[in-house]
């Protein structure tokens, strides 16, 4: 009897199990479609790729021209590892070492994140910067780091110099300059000189490191070029007393008490108070900068900047791609609904002080995605940022560059998603082409390929009846009078 129930029972558990599994396939097949399908018309990159690309965000000024004793700056958004002939830089990272050292003065290096390494010491530090060499008493292994905060890419590091802290013994040069102070070591190579690398992986880093110092630093510069310098002299007055010094060719032996070498990093254009001295926030970095260039303007408004009830709009010009191709077109229509306008074109000429003024006069700055909207670290509380996303699927670069950051920097974000009609590529490229169809498709063939096409090659033609709809609600989400 038990027998024979069994033999009939078995094929009704194979039939239930088979059901339940094929439930779960067109669950799982279900799912899948629906990711491809409808959440957005393209497909997402894959965590794979989106990795590689959020490793990959660099900016370039729209136009690469020479600076002051012919420096020459970085491209904007080059993939990392970029490409053609660059070499990527062998970077020495040593373990921190806990415990080590009878007296503590053995320094530890390690890394602050997978973007910036920190090393520390005290004691006797005699620091010779032309050969890029710092002495530490007590100490029995050399370390190498690169004070620059973008270690995850090798074509920006390739062009950081390489410092070494080397065991002080008899043959250790003797001190020619003694300082009281710390002595802190950072370096603008790499991209320095565009101005989202500046803050994002100079300026910002660098305030979150030193500002518990209160001005008693001393601050060394490697790749010191006088012109960048000269540009945020009113920013490093902020944070040291002393005159920076071109450790790359000082020929003196200067002598510490303490060193750090390298800044911090903690996120893009951002600072997590959980983990900075003193519980700081990007919030201070901004309230420096006003303190620097003299931003009287605190909070915006619907009233504007001078309370006559026309909130100012400032538009974000460009020369070469992802220009505003109709730009007089959008100011006549914003000006008619009783928008002050202005429009400028910031590049490596443009006074900082001055540009920041302009920048703290606005309510609302709207620009297509770029480095030039780096300058809503200027932006009153309040204000209203647009970001206008190129069309090609470049949503998790606005982003990570300029959406993320917004927020903690109390500005209002807004962004724009351009459509293919107003998209100068439906001009270069068949309806059926890959780039219109796929952007995805070509986001998998490497930076290069997107790069190429929806950076370079794209410029935009607002549709001034969605651009109406955008800035009355910019204006809506503006602070009252």
């Amino acid at each position: 009897m038990k027998a024979s129930m069994r033999s009939r029972q078995e094929p009704r558990r194979v039939s239930n199990g088979v059901i339940i599994a094929a439930m779960l396939l067109s669950l799982c097949v279900l799912s899948i479609v629906k990711a491809r399908y409808c959440s957005t018309p393209f497909a997402k990159p894959d965590d794979q790729l989106q990795e590689q690309m959020n490793s990959s965000i660099r900016m370039e000024t729209d136009e690469p021209a020479s600076m002051a004793a012919g420096e020459q700056e970085e491209e904007e958004e080059e993939s990392t590892g970029g490409g053609g002939d660059a070499v990527p830089a062998v970077i020495t990272t040593t373990p921190a070492v806990v415990g080590a050292g009878s007296k503590g003065k053995k320094p530890t290096c390690f890394m602050t994140s997978k973007r910036s390494e920190r090393c520390e010491a005290t004691g006797d530090i005699r620091v010779e910067g032309t050969a890029s060499t710092i002495y530490i008493g007590g100490i029995d292994k050399e370390w190498k780091t690169k004070p620059y905060a973008r270690y995850h890419d090798p074509v920006a590091m390739a062009h950081v110099r390489e410092f070494t802290l080397k065991p002080a013994d008899e043959s250790t040069p003797a001190c020619a300059k003694n300082h009281s102070v710390p002595a802190f070591i950072f370096s603008n190579g790499g991209f320095s000189g565009n101005l989202y690398h500046d803050y994002t992986d100079v300026l910002v880093p660098l305030f979150l490191s030193t500002h518990q110092f209160k001005g008693e630093v001393q601050f060394l510069l490697s790749g010191l070029k006088p012109w960048w310098v000269n540009k945020f002299i009113l920013f490093f007055r902020q944070l040291t007393k002393y005159d920076i010094l071109d450790i790359d060719n000082d020929r003196d032996v200067h002598c510490f008490p303490r060193i750090v070498v390298g800044a911090t990093f903690h996120k893009d254009m951002g600072v997590d108070p959980a983990r900075s001295p003193g519980q700081v926030s990007v919030v201070d970095f901004k309230r420096s900068l006003r303190h620097a260039f003299g931003l009287q303007r605190a909070a915006a408004s619907r009233g504007g900047v001078t309370g006559d009830g026309k909130p100012r709009l400032l538009i974000i010009s460009r020369k070469n791609s992802r220009r505003f191709l109709n730009e007089r077109e959008m100011a006549q229509t914003a000006a008619a609904m009783d928008f002050d306008v202005r429009i400028a074109e910031p590049d490596q000429h443009t006074d900082m002080s001055t540009f920041a003024r302009l920048v703290n006069s606005a309510d609302v700055m709207i620009g297509v995605h770029g480095a030039g909207l780096t300058n809503m670290v200027f932006l009153p509380r309040g204000a209203v940022l647009i970001q206008v996303v190129p069309f090609g699927g470049l949503e998790w670069l606005t982003t990570v560059t300029f959406k993320n950051p917004a927020k903690d920097m109390e500005v209002t974000y807004m962004d724009y998603n351009v459509q293919l009609e107003e998209s100068s590529l439906l001009d270069q490229y068949p309806r059926d082409h890959q780039v219109l169809t796929d952007p995805y498709a070509v986001h998998k063939q490497g930076w290069d390929a997107l790069k190429t096409a929806y950076l370079d090659k794209q410029n935009i033609r607002m549709n001034l009846d969605m651009f109406k709809k955008i800035l009355q609600e910019a204006l809506d989400r503006l602070p009252p009078v």
